[in-house]
This record gives structure tokens, sequence and C-alpha cells, in this order.
């Protein structure tokens, strides 16, 4: 009992903690508190702090599909001699994990997104559609790539390519989502986002360097184009989007009560639908159940209004983070197998970069929105301002935070389709025949 009050304070508080880091220091809030959730978690869960598992207690859970054993399952183990009693205390943690984990990023899906305005948003200007369509198109096709050069020797290739889909449109929540929805090994999950963070970081520099020199070569120079009015609104909503502080104000502390116990409602009724489909599809139905219902809440004006739901499921985001992190085994990301899945991730990045370039070369598409499309894509909205303030265009900025507004919406939809997608292909005679041909 004490383990389990000990943990669940700490994942609750270290994320406070880490939040009021970012408000304090400017070059904290650069990095970022998911970040540093992730760096943290990694750090705790790999200096000995946690008991560790034997090789019987492993192969058991592999057997259950990476959850923890039941209270039957384990005292029969131990009673063989199957397990020990440092196994007990690893199963009763991860128990703790991942129940924490599960009620983190089902109530922050619902949270994230009753604060977006989908009506505003489609109000976009055509250039910036056409760009976030061209993205797309570029993401998908350099998924498919990917999985057709890596996906025979990266363990669940499916699964990675759908978080893929994921984080390269709406970040870190959608990432989340999807790696739940598709039952993603926690050690899968951190090493794709850790070569993530390693490789997107190298695309940053690119992107805020000398991106806008090398695409004007081949694009279209930024002109300026007219905005449907609606879409001035965007750039006040999306103000202070990392201000967490506003959360602690009276009004709006009481309101967001009301908010968070709906996001709760809805886990209740997206539980209740998951359990009407077969076992295999239930956290994909689960997880997609919530983000419908979160986004057409999103519609009722008296849900939309309510004051930083999007921070308060970042925080629940960022406890997520801090957990699955702690789970992983740091020594895994350094070996040669998984050195397919950095190709990959690379693959995602640069691949579809270059794609969309073309395509923008194509469809007559300028060299800016093409950056800030990317940008918003990849390291969604917070990141757009830094951008657009390094190329020298701030007219792009609120096209750019409502791109990155679509990806959040529409990302989840599309990664665990993605991942449904290439686990369908994976098991057809498709590959072989055009690996042959």
């Amino acid at each position: 009992m004490l383990i389990t009050i000990a943990l669940i304070i700490a994942y609750l508080l270290i994320p406070v903690f880490l939040i009021y880091l970012t408000h304090i220091s400017e070059k904290i809030r650069k990095i970022g508190a998911v970040v540093l959730a992730y760096a943290l978690g990694l750090v705790w869960g790999n200096i000995g702090i946690f008991p560790k598992a034997s090789e019987n207690y492993k192969r058991m859970k592999v057997l259950a599909e990476g959850n923890p054993l039941s209270d039957n399952q384990l005292m029969e183990a131990f009673h063989n001699g199957m397990i020990t009693t440092s196994d007990i205390a690893v199963n009763q943690i991860g128990a703790i994990q991942a129940n924490v984990m599960n009620v983190a990023i089902g109530i922050a899906i619902p949270l994230i997104l009753f604060s977006l305005d989908l009506r505003k948003y489609m109000s976009l200007a055509r250039e910036a559609l056409k760009s976030l369509l061209l993205a797309m198109v570029s993401l998908f096709a350099a998924i498919f790539i990917g999985f057709f050069l890596w996906g025979d020797s990266i363990v669940e290739a499916p699964k990675v390519g759908g978080m893929l889909v994921g984080v390269y449109t709406g970040g870190t929540p959608n990432l989340a989502a999807i790696g739940t929805a598709l039952n993603v090994n926690s050690n899968t999950y951190i090493i794709t986002h850790t070569y993530d963070v390693v490789i997107g970081t190298i695309c940053l520099v690119f992107l805020m360097t000398i991106a806008q020199r090398v695409f004007n070569l081949f694009l279209p120079h930024f002109r300026d184009v007219k905005r449907h009015k609606a879409i001035c609104a965007i750039a006040k909503e999306t103000e202070g989007v990392d201000n967490y502080l506003g959360m602690l104000n009276k009004k709006a502390a009481f309101k967001l009560v009301w908010a968070f116990l709906l996001a709760a409602v809805i886990v209740g009724i997206s539980f209740g639908v998951s359990t009407l489909v077969n076992k295999d599809s239930q956290m994909a139905v689960l997880i997609l159940t919530m983000s419908t219902l979160g986004l057409a809440f999103s519609f009722v004006p008296a849900i939309s209004k309510i004051e930083y739901t999007f921070q308060l499921g970042m925080y629940l985001i960022i406890i997520f983070s801090l957990v699955i992190a702690s789970q992983a085994d740091l020594s895994g990301i350094f070996k040669k197998e998984y050195l397919n899945i950095f190709y990959f991730v690379a693959m995602a990045v640069f691949g579809s970069m270059f794609i969309h370039v073309l395509l923008s070369k194509i469809f007559n598409v300028d060299s800016d929105t093409t950056i800030i499309t990317i940008t918003a894509l990849t390291y969604s909205p917070p990141f757009v301002p830094a951008v657009a303030a390094a190329i020298r265009n701030k007219d792009i900025i609120v096209s750019g935070i409502a791109v990155g507004l679509l990806g959040y919406a529409f990302g989840t939809y599309a990664g665990i389709g993605m991942g449904k997608l290439l686990e369908i292909f994976q098991n057809s005679s498709i590959p072989e025949f055009l690996k042959s041909w």
C-alpha cells in the first residue's frame, strides 16, 4: 500500500515541478516539460531504484501481452518457484504504472480536444490547406517506403508506423494515444520516441537555419494570400498554450473540475462501447470513441469555452510520459537490432520532407508555407512562432498553428488507421510479391 501511495504521489507531483521549471527558465521552457519528463523517467527507471525482474517473469509477461500478471497467476508462479519476491514487487509496480498511464491518457484525450474549434480551423487559407494535404500524402508515402524497406526486421513494425503517423501529425499527445490504442510495448514506444527526439532536433535546426534558402531554390517565394476573417481568432485562442498558471485561478479551477468529470464520463462510455467488440480491437475502439466524443463536445460552446482544458490535458500527458519512460530499459535503445527503427524514423522525417517539397513544387506551394506546415505537424503548434521568427515571416504563424491543431484533431485516427493497414499488409502476400518483383 505504501509503495502504491508513494508512486502515485510522485507521478502526480513531479510533472508539477517540471511545469514550474518551464515557467521560471526560458531555456527549460524551450526544452519542454514533456521532454524533461521522458529524460527524468528514463533516469528513474534505469538507476536501480525499481526492483529487477527475473527472466522467468519477463517470459511470463510476454505471454500476458506485456500486461502485469493477475494475483492468481502471480501466486501460482511464486508457489511453484518460477518467480521471486522481487518479481512480485515488479508486478505490483507495473500494475500501478499501467493504471496511472491508462487513466492519464484516457482523460487527457477529451480534455485536449474540448478546446479545438474545427469550424474555424477549416476556414484556413487555401494555400495552407493544400500544404496540409500534401504533407499528409508525403508522410503516408514515406511510412509505406520505410515499412517496405525495414518492416521485416522491426518488432511491431506496423505499430511503429502508426505511431510515426501520429507523432508527425500532432506530436506527443497523438503518439501516446496511438501507442496505447495499438498496445505498443513500452520499450518500442520509448525507443521510437527517443529516436524521434534525436532526428527531430536535427530537422528543427535545419528548418530554423538554412531550410528557407534551400527551399527557395525550388519553390515559389512566400506571397500573402487572402485569409478568411474567422482565422484571426485562432491566434488569440492559442496564446499561452504553455501557460499552466491560469489553472490555479479559482474560477478557472471550478470549471476545469466539471470538464475533468465530463472527460471521465466520456472514458466510461468509451469503455462500455469497447466491450462490444473483440478483445484485439478493444483498445483501438476505446481511443477512437474517446476522440470522437471529445471532438463532438468541442462543438458545444459551453464546453469549448472552458479555459485551460488543453493545459490540463497536457499535464496528464506529462504524467503519461514520465510513467512510460520509467518503464523502459535504456540499455535496449543502443542495441544493434533497434537501428532499423532509427532508419524508419529518419525516413518518416526526412523522407516525408523530401516528398513534400517535390509535391509543393508540382502544386506551386510557396517555401514558407511548406516550412511552417512541416513544423506544425512534426513539432506541434507551440514551435510555430519560433520557426516563423527564425525565417522572419510572422504572417504564417496563424495558419501554421491552425494546421497543427488540425493535426491534433485527426492524427489519432490517421495513426491507428495506418497501424491497422500496415498490419493487414504485413500479414498478406503482397510484401513478398513486391520484393520478388
